[in-house]
């Protein structure tokens, strides 16, 4: 089986520079660059900046990364998408629409004789009660109620805020350093004590393939700097990164 595993996209529906311009653009080449080339692929969380599926309307802005998207089911590939912390409120859109399975925490299965855990990390971070705790406010269906009644101009001038504040909350030194141990941290602890062979996460950010006993810890990386991937195939598993030109 050949799966490849991508994370921390944040495709922009406000592009405000010529960076944000080009790492929209080198997603879409590389996601074209896969059709037909894998089983499954996986999705594993912030593949937007902000996702928010209306009853009846959808960010056009996000047009160009989802006809990729439907393009590689189209030639027999399977996607399955977890939700991150910048996208997690769907309504129908991709598992009716798109034919994409979706999960809220974390997707395992089996390849070769390996098992596999893929989560987006932002679970597993250390110190971080706060970003925590406003994640099980923001994920109560009431939250997501209230939203969809907010105008769609308000709600993405609201979320791009809060896009933008995650970020510079999680930015410093120290925090990186935190949320990347909680990660390996939690890997270990499931290559150790719950079997599992490889442990796939993202969030952090940081692009990393590191052995642990008999398995491996693999972080996704992201594709606002550093382009990354992790791709496993027959039961092999490689860190690769995507061509910047």
């Amino acid at each position: 089986m050949k799966t490849c595993i991508i994370s921390d996209i944040h495709f922009k529906y406000l592009t405000r520079t010529e960076e944000d311009k080009d790492n929209n653009q080198r997603i879409l080449r590389f996601l074209d660059s896969i059709i037909g080339e894998y089983d499954q692929l996986i999705l594993n969380g912030d593949v937007f900046d902000l996702w928010f599926d209306w009853e009846y309307g959808l960010i056009k802005q996000y047009f160009p990364i989802l006809k990729k998207l439907a393009d590689i089911v189209e030639h027999g590939c399977k996607i399955r998408y977890i939700s991150g912390n910048h996208d997690f409120w769907f309504n129908d859109f991709f598992s009716y629409y798109m034919d994409v399975e979706l999960y809220q925490d974390g997707y395992s299965f089996e390849d070769t004789g390996k098992r596999v855990l893929v989560a987006h990390g932002d679970l597993y971070t250390v110190n971080d009660l706060r970003y925590k705790l406003f994640r099980s406010l923001i994920r109560l269906r009431i939250m997501k109620r209230l939203f969809a009644l907010i105008h769609p101009y308000i709600a993405l001038s609201l979320g791009s805020k809060l896009s933008r504040t995650s970020r510079k909350r999680t930015s410093p030194p120290e925090s990186r350093r935190l949320k990347t141990s909680g990660l390996e941290l939690y890997a270990t602890k499931q290559i150790l004590h719950h079997g599992y062979d490889y442990v796939i996460m993202g969030h952090s950010h940081e692009p990393l393939l590191k052995a642990i006993e008999h398995g491996y810890y693999a972080n996704c990386g992201d594709w606002v700097q550093h382009f990354s991937y992790v791709k496993i195939i027959d039961g092999k598993i490689e860190l690769c990164s995507f061509a910047r030109s």
